[in-house]
């Protein structure tokens, strides 16, 4: 049973998706190919060409169709034309080490990653996804130190994950990188030398996409977004535009209640509102009801698909507590802290170790005090924004907008914590 599993998770499925799609919208049609790529067979070597290995789960035929003909203009906007694919784009040139052939969840985390991105080309910086949600983002002086922090933000979440990077990889990465056991790796470009040590993991998806240096092209440039129904019905919407570009996007949050003004008492700090950009630019790829924080360009705890705005500010607490707490453990002890957990109660390994870890990472708040919280809709009360200021945020990020931001606007005054407003939101479904 266990091989027949093994074999499932492996099979290259057939599928009977047409070689060519035309979408037409009133007299405007949209004209896609189907992508396959031509590689060995894993069992004859035998040179076959295939699409998708299957869809969200194995047993689901799938295919992968890259925008080729057709230009398209609804109510004054122009959405994107033929030849700027990314990921819908990937040739077999790009494949650098196919691994084990590509399944849509690897291209649509890959997909995520590049929306987000797209955002963050300013500085290196990497992203770790995992069901098409970021576990780990970060920026830094280099790619080493992006790729270092975003994996440390979550080292759990990243096993098996996909990571997309905005600069070369460079041989010290690669060997960083090649540590931990990922599904994908995407980058402009490979130095010399850092491919030998990736293809060390035979079954890692190492993929060029070129135009990642140009991802910032793509910022203002919509798509068409599909969503099927159970019934066959399709609902049919522009994809979203993020307006915030820079610091100077953001309004200090005021509010008028009853006739009396409410306002933010101070501005944020030149700290505070670089992560409150990199907040807001990592919320855009992550799916809705979401809080996220974030502490010196790296995300600290990120809440992902709850359905309210309380519960999902406590769980990216609770998984900030966790990921620190675990961090601390293996750079400790070179041990997950789930290992150590039970290693204890094994009577392997003394309960000090991880009382010891517990106490400062509760005394660090797990990194969160002075963090920045980001919201991707307003605070409907203040009770979801007090989650954050217990455990010490400095700063808060959200579209405002509430019947209430007059109260939200109180609690930050009462904490000296500031916030501003997007006067957008960021919902992801």
């Amino acid at each position: 049973m266990a091989e027949d599993l093994k074999k499932m998770y492996r099979t290259v499925m057939e599928d009977h998706f047409p070689d060519t799609l035309s979408v037409s919208f009133g007299d405007q049609t949209h004209v896609y190919r189907k992508r396959t790529w031509k590689f060995p067979d894993e069992k004859t070597g035998e040179l076959i060409e295939k699409g998708l290995r299957y869809g969200e789960n194995p047993g689901q035929e799938a295919a992968l169709y890259e925008l080729v003909g057709g230009n398209l203009t609804l109510g004054g906007c122009r959405f994107i034309d033929p030849q700027n694919g990314l990921v819908s784009a990937i040739s077999e040139k790009d494949m650098l080490q196919e691994g084990k052939h590509p399944g849509k969840i690897n291209l649509t985390d890959l997909d995520n990653g590049l929306n987000i991105l797209k955002f963050l080309m300013g500085k290196p910086a990497a992203v770790i996804l995992k069901h098409n949600n970021p576990c780990g983002a970060a920026l830094g002086a280099n790619l080493f130190e992006a790729y270092h922090r975003a994996n440390r933000a979550d080292r759990i979440a990243a096993f098996g994950g996909c990571l997309v990077v905005n600069r070369q990889v460079d041989k010290a990465t690669a060997e960083l990188i090649s540590e931990n056991y990922l599904e994908v790796i995407a980058a402009p470009d490979y130095e010399e030398g850092a491919l030998a040590v990736l293809k060390k993991r035979p079954n890692l998806r190492i993929i060029q996409v070129s135009r990642i240096d140009r991802l910032q092209d793509y910022i203002d440039k919509r798509f068409v977004d599909f969503k099927s129904l159970i019934d066959g019905g399709l609902i049919v919407q522009q994809s979203p535009l993020n307006k915030i570009r820079s610091a100077g996007d953001f309004k200090l949050a005021e509010t008028t209640y009853r006739g009396k003004t409410y306002k933010i008492d101070r501005a944020p700090t030149e700290q505070e509102m670089a992560d409150l950009l990199f907040g807001w630019s990592v919320e855009q790829g992550v799916t809705s009801n979401s809080v996220l924080y974030v502490k010196d360009e790296c995300t600290v705890g990120i809440g992902t698909g709850e359905q309210d705005r309380v519960g999902v500010a406590e769980i990216a607490v609770y998984k900030a507590y966790q990921k620190y707490a675990d961090a601390l453990c293996f750079d400790r002890h070179k041990i997950p802290y789930k290992d150590l957990e039970l290693a204890i109660e094994k009577g392997e390994r003394p309960k000090g170790l991880k009382e010891e870890i517990d106490a400062l990472t509760r005394e660090a708040r797990a990194g969160l005090i002075g963090a920045a919280m980001v919201s991707d809709a307003f605070f409907p009360f203040r009770d979801g924004l007090d989650v954050g200021i217990r455990q010490g945020i400095k700063a808060v990020v959200q579209p405002g907008g509430s019947m209430r931001d007059w109260e939200v606007i109180d609690a930050c005054n009462e904490a000296g914590v500031t916030m501003v407003l997007t006067e957008q939101r960021a919902f992801k479904h």
